[in-house]
């Protein structure tokens, strides 16, 4: 994946499922590389908490699916549902599922387009916006993907997806410490079973932590 390892859980569907299958067999490899990001954006590793580990005997390097291959294999998965969508192309279930596909195919201007559509028809589903505002986070796109998130907010203020997004792109994008961890902090006040708690705290920690350094030296 990107720079941003690690993933926000997402439910998947069996036609998710299905197309990281086919990814992992034009890779050749088991898939774990393109499982650990597809989803969200989530913190850069911490140079302080990585342990060199031991040196390994030299094995072959995996050749990793190229985007051509992706949006290949999103194609296939994605055409019953362009099929079906021929005949109900308001449809915010297909176009969402749809969306899903080629956001995990890292075809985030694709899967944009589908979520559009969806929110179309269903302008209140939080959970849309909030992949549709993560794909504009990996477009480079951070001001409307922090938009997007304020949107979802107004009709689902306390989403813990959300607020994690939000949060990351905000410390990330925009220097915004302060914001970042207000929404961490309120993630975890109305969220407090939030399945990546352990990874908010590690983020709070990290940023809390950078704030008590002091200020590198101007050059003269």
């Amino acid at each position: 994946m990107t720079a941003q390892s690690g993933t926000i859980p997402r439910q998947w569907t069996r036609q998710q499922a299905a197309f990281v299958a086919v990814a992992c067999l034009l890779a050749g490899v088991g898939g774990g590389w393109f499982l650990g990001g597809l989803r969200h954006p989530a913190p850069f590793a911490s140079s302080a908490s990585i342990v060199p580990s031991p040196p390994k005997a030299q094995t072959a390097t995996p050749v990793q699916p190229d985007a051509a291959q992706l949006k290949a294999a999103a194609d296939a998965q994605a055409a019953p549902l362009i099929d079906r969508l021929r005949s109900d192309a308001g449809n915010p279930a297909l176009l969402t599922e749809a969306g899903n596909i080629y956001y995990d195919a890292r075809q985030y201007p694709v899967a944009v387009d589908y979520y559009l559509r969806a929110l179309k028809a269903k302008p209140a589903d939080a959970a849309v916006r909030t992949d549709m505002a993560t794909a504009y986070w990996y477009m480079g796109e951070a001001d409307r993907a922090i938009a997007e998130f304020d949107r979802a907010l107004g009709y689902a203020p306390d989403n813990p997806n959300t607020l994690f997004n939000r949060g990351l792109v905000r410390w990330r994008a925009k220097k915004d410490a302060a914001g970042a961890l207000a929404d961490w902090q309120r993630l975890l006040a109305t969220d407090p079973a939030y399945e990546q708690k352990d990874k908010v705290r590690e983020m709070i920690a990290e940023v809390q932590k950078q704030q008590a350094l002091p200020a590198a030296p101007k050059a003269q």
